[in-house]
């Protein structure tokens, strides 16, 4: 029998709404009933002024193994994961090869588990090479353990394929992650349509662009009745629109990132390419309406948007530059600082998007809780713990962060996956 008791932690579950200070016990692999005690010699983590919550799910991560090893492995993509106490990724398809069959599905699977650090769940490709036009093999990537189908940041601007995409997912009750955009109004775009963008001469990407694909793909769930999920959301109106069809009833969600909930579009006038993103950095209007959605429940899940990209990509002009920033490592610091620091959200209510909502559009049953029984995966934080960025030390590959160098607050100390320790803060 192998146990680990954690002690005298403030244990937080939002699945059940708990909120105490207590001990909780492992035993071979799950969570244990309330009050149990060991009945072994067991390891013991001391929980003092630490927050012990359900292990956390990060939607969607790319890894870019196969193909991209020179930005990020699968083996130093799930150590960074764990590093910032994500103990289950889903893993995007945007390789080379890109994930459109079993076979590339089960690779990723196996890789996962040589490296040994969390869960990793593949999602496959909607359309082969993610171009756009011919669906995948949907069927035999959810035998190769697909839990759900996205091109990745190409957005999916075929309404007859996206229609015929959801129809197709729909008998498996997979949802389709997609990126919402129309490319004619984003391309040679660098950053937010606005005020900004007309003083430094940089062509702007429109709030519209994500707007009006927004309303299609809820249109296009609506028909189809299928589910759809909106990856990155970031406009104010996209979250009115988001809304209105979940009271409606239609099955749609949406993640947000924390660096659309932190930064605004002025941080371009640094021109720095770690703060530019795809979709880009709004205005504070925007955020705010994000913040809102965060607190009403229309928004349930926050993605880390984990994007590494290697240093001599991101050394170029930024008109080519790619976008992206990594993100694993620093979600918790982030999202303490949007969202527990200004009072908007309780750590309940922030540890709800990192736990139960990715659970939920998944169907992790046995996942994101702490509630007997399920999978003894945990993440035991320090909220308050002040720490400065240092890229150098990620276990990422890639450091494109801009938070390199800030002093932030919040630090994981431990992520046990299956019952095991997985990462300790050194």
């Amino acid at each position: 029998m192998s146990e680990l008791w954690i002690r005298n932690g403030r244990l937080i579950d939002p699945s059940s709404g708990t909120d105490r200070r207590g001990d909780l016990l492992v035993r071979n692999g799950l969570i244990a009933p309330e009050g149990a005690v060991p009945v072994t010699d067991c390891p013991v983590i001391d929980a003092v002024g630490l927050i012990v919550s359900p292990g956390w799910i990060d939607c969607r991560v790319a890894l870019r193994e196969p193909g991209f090893e020179e930005d990020e492995t699968i083996e130093s993509g799930t150590s960074a994961a764990v590093a910032g106490g994500f103990t289950t990724i889903a893993s995007l398809p945007d390789t080379q090869p890109v994930v459109e069959t079993r076979a590339a599905a089960e690779f990723v699977a196996r890789q996962a588990e040589r490296a040994g650090h969390c869960n990793v769940l593949p999602l496959g490709a909607v359309t082969k090479g993610t171009e756009g036009q011919e669906l995948a093999e949907i069927g035999q990537l959810v035998a190769g353990g697909a839990v759900g189908f996205t091109d990745g940041k190409r957005p999916l601007a075929n309404a007859e394929v996206m229609r015929r995409a959801l129809q197709y997912c729909s008998m498996w009750s997979k949802p389709i992650l997609h990126h919402p955009q129309v490319p004619e109004l984003v391309t040679g775009g660098v950053m937010n349509e606005g005020f900004h963008s007309a003083v430094l001469g940089l062509r702007g990407m429109p709030t519209a662009a994500e707007e009006i694909m927004v309303r299609r793909d809820i249109a296009l769930a609506e028909l189809t009745g299928g589910r759809i999920h909106l990856t990155g959301i970031s406009s104010r109106r996209s979250v009115d629109e988001l809304r209105e069809a979940r009271n409606r009833g239609i099955a749609v969600s949406a993640d947000v990132t924390p660096a659309h909930l932190l930064l605004t579009d002025e941080a371009m006038t640094s021109y720095g390419a770690n703060y530019k993103l795809d979709p880009p950095l709004r205005t504070q209007t925007h955020i705010e309406a994000l913040i809102a959605g965060l607190k009403d429940g229309t928004i349930e899940i926050i993605s880390s948007d984990h994007t590494p990209v290697a240093a001599e990509k991101k050394a170029r002009e930024l008109d080519v530059v790619p976008f992206g920033i990594i993100g694993l490592e620093t979600a918790l610091s982030a999202c303490r600082a949007a969202l527990i620091e200004p009072g908007y959200l309780t750590w309940g209510e922030l540890l709800s998007k990192f736990t139960i909502g990715p659970a939920r559009l998944y169907g992790l049953i046995t996942k994101g809780t702490l509630q007997a029984g399920a999978d003894a995966d945990l993440t035991i934080f320090d909220p308050d713990v002040a720490w400065t960025v240092d890229a150098s030390r990620f276990r990422s590959k890639s450091g494109n962060t801009p938070f390199h160098g800030q002093t932030m607050r919040g630090r994981v100390r431990y992520t046990i996956v299956d019952g095991l320790v997985r990462y300790q803060d050194e």
